[in-house]
């Protein structure tokens, strides 16, 4: 990305979600970039059958790699980036891209989701029934390269607010439930009048 390259974009292989099995080869699917994974991951949803992945050659990403979508239906996913953090590699969909950097790659990450990096690839998305970006329109994008120690500051407060929204997505909904529970209980037993 940018004038210095500062990595790897590898395209993974074709295989179909009847392929997709609930235990095997740790494998992500690009349909789930959008559904289940966010700025990082060390677990997958899916698998696939080490067979099929040994006789199609399919093509992982490695721990530290950044798995970045490259095709979807609406243009604002295109090019989300989830760190892979898990031990063993992950099988990647022929519509995602492996992204090997030296950067921190949950900084990568979360760089793939800002209007900044958006703003850049947008001009070199392709778009039909299915819009979709290759890696030269990916290489384009510029991302600004702060020392180490700085990627791993920005990461952990970003980290810290995501674990906010996350609990306050969660934990709103269940408050509001046991409010709701609470209220209609006193309701009930204020107006319970005793019968004459």
């Amino acid at each position: 990305m940018g004038d210095e390259r500062v990595g790897e974009f590898q395209r993974g292989k074709r295989f179909v979600k009847t392929d997709l099995k609930t235990e095997g080869v740790p494998t992500i699917h690009y349909g789930e970039m959008y559904t289940h994974y966010g700025t990082w991951a060390d677990t997958t949803k899916s698998f696939l059958s080490e067979t099929l992945v040994k006789s199609k050659n399919l093509r992982t990403a490695q721990k530290g790699d950044v798995v970045i979508v490259a095709a979807g239906e609406t243009i604002e996913d295109i090019g989300m980036g989830t760190a892979w953090l898990g031990e063993e590699g992950v099988v990647i969909h022929d519509a995602c891209f492996s992204y090997k950097t030296t950067l921190n790659p949950k900084f990568v990450a979360y760089f793939t989701r800002t209007k900044q990096f958006h703003d850049q690839i947008k001009k070199h998305i392709s778009s039909g029934k299915i819009s979709a970006i290759n890696s030269k329109g990916l290489e384009k994008a510029i991302i600004p390269i702060p020392p180490l120690s700085e990627q791993e500051h920005i990461v952990s407060i970003l980290d810290q607010f995501d674990t906010l929204t996350t609990s306050i997505t969660e934990g709103l909904p269940k408050e509001i439930e046991l409010r709701k529970k609470q209220y209609e209980y006193y309701r009930d037993m204020l107006l319970s009048f005793p019968k004459n």
